[in-house]
C-alpha cells in the first residue's frame, strides 16, 4: 500500500492508524481527530 508523504507525518503521530476504506487510504487518529487525512 502506498502511502503518500504527507500522510506519512500524520500516521507518526500517537493514536493514528493507517486503514483503507473504500478504496481510499486514510489515517485515522482516536485520540486527537484534527490530525485525520485522507488519500485519493
Amino acid at each position: 500500500m502506498k502511502v503518500r508523504s504527507s500522510l506519512r507525518s500524520l500516521a507518526r503521530k500517537p493514536g493514528s492508524q493507517v486503514v483503507r476504506r473504500r478504496g481510499r487510504v486514510m489515517v485515522v487518529n482516536h485520540k486527537n481527530p484534527r490530525w485525520n487525512g485522507r488519500q485519493g
